[in-house]
């Protein structure tokens, strides 16, 4: 097979392409490097059946070109991390919004498969126990810039479930929920690389809010593997998915978690959401997947513990 990955050189597209080579397919990498680094795929540069653009997916000649040689699509050009989408929300919307429509354009033409990567930020405001693919989408009022890269990836999804329904056009959507690992970066508000860095360098571990607000975290590896299953299952034509752990802490544990991981002493520091983000900053109290469907499809199930996964990081920092 011969894929396409748009923002491969970003963190969870560079280990897809690890994961997809290992497996002995051919892909072709597209990043403008705006939050993607050409570190991330240096090390794939002499592997067989990789190759790589540094271009952005708005150059429509160069997309259309890639797209046609290739047979399936990974969309993971996208705008990430929340200090980002605070800061850059004009960036945030066009990016998110215009190149996933020039994505789907080209690929339409010729029929080609497009998996295009959502976030569990989509589910907004809602208040599920567990947030399920066919859950309701709750967003805060549009004066609120938070909410600007959650709908912008819902249309993401309307857009790519419209040209399935209406075109024709093989689509797929993942929704991930907290993908953390090797070469992910704090830069713009992850939280787990933040906290190794901020530990590491025995400065104060800053948490958001009150920190009792709890999320769940998957490993990039198992990510990737799922995504690889994902891209040869037929039956996702035209679904939403949800990926990730469904194993919940709050950020106060894992700030405690990683204090202790790391042989830290850094204190704990607690930070209003208005003074790290913006006035009037809005958060969800709880974030965990319902994996079920996940599970029917690929026999998705989690490999690596929460411990797992910080360990990975306090390695990765340690050695760069």
């Amino acid at each position: 097979m011969k894929y396409l990955i748009t923002g491969g050189a970003g963190f969870i597209g560079s280990h897809l392409t690890e994961q997809l080579l290992d497996k002995g397919h051919e892909v072709c990498v597209i990043d403008d490097l705006s939050t993607g680094s050409i570190e991330n795929i240096e090390h794939l540069k002499q592997r067989q059946g990789f190759t790589y653009v540094i271009d952005t997916i708005m150059n429509a000649p160069l997309l259309a070109e890639l797209i046609d040689k290739c047979d399936t699509v990974f969309h993971l050009a996208a705008a990430v991390g929340v200090m980002l989408i605070v800061e850059s929300p004009v960036r945030t919307i066009e990016t998110n919004v215009k190149g996933t429509e020039e994505v789907l354009i080209h690929a339409n033409k010729k029929k080609k498969k497009v998996i295009i990567a959502s976030t569990s930020e989509v589910y907004g405001k809602s208040t599920q126990n567990r947030f399920s693919e066919d859950g309701d989408l709750v967003f805060g009022p549009t004066t609120k810039g938070r909410w600007s890269y959650a709908c912008s990836k819902a249309i993401d999804e309307f857009l790519g479930l419209a040209y399935w329904k209406e075109k024709g056009l093989p689509v797929s959507i993942v929704r991930f929920f907290n993908i953390v690992g090797p070469r992910q970066t704090g830069r713009y508000g992850m939280v787990i690389p933040r906290f190794v860095t901020q530990a590491i360098q025995g400065k104060a571990i800053t948490i958001f809010g009150d920190g009792k607000q709890s999320r769940c975290f998957a490993h990039v590896r198992d990510a990737a593997r799922a995504l690889a299953l994902l891209s040869q299952e037929e039956k996702m034509v035209g679904e939403i998915v949800n990926l990730g752990n469904d194993s919940e802490i709050t950020i106060a544990d894992l700030a405690k978690r990683i204090k202790t991981l790391t042989g830290s002493r850094s204190e704990l520091k607690y930070i209003s959401y208005d003074e790290a983000y913006e006035e009037g900053f809005e958060d969800m109290q709880k974030r965990v997947p319902d994996l079920s469907k996940i599970s029917r499809l690929i026999g998705y199930k989690p490999e690596y513990t929460l411990d797992d996964i910080i360990n990975d990081v306090i390695q990765y920092y340690k050695n760069t």
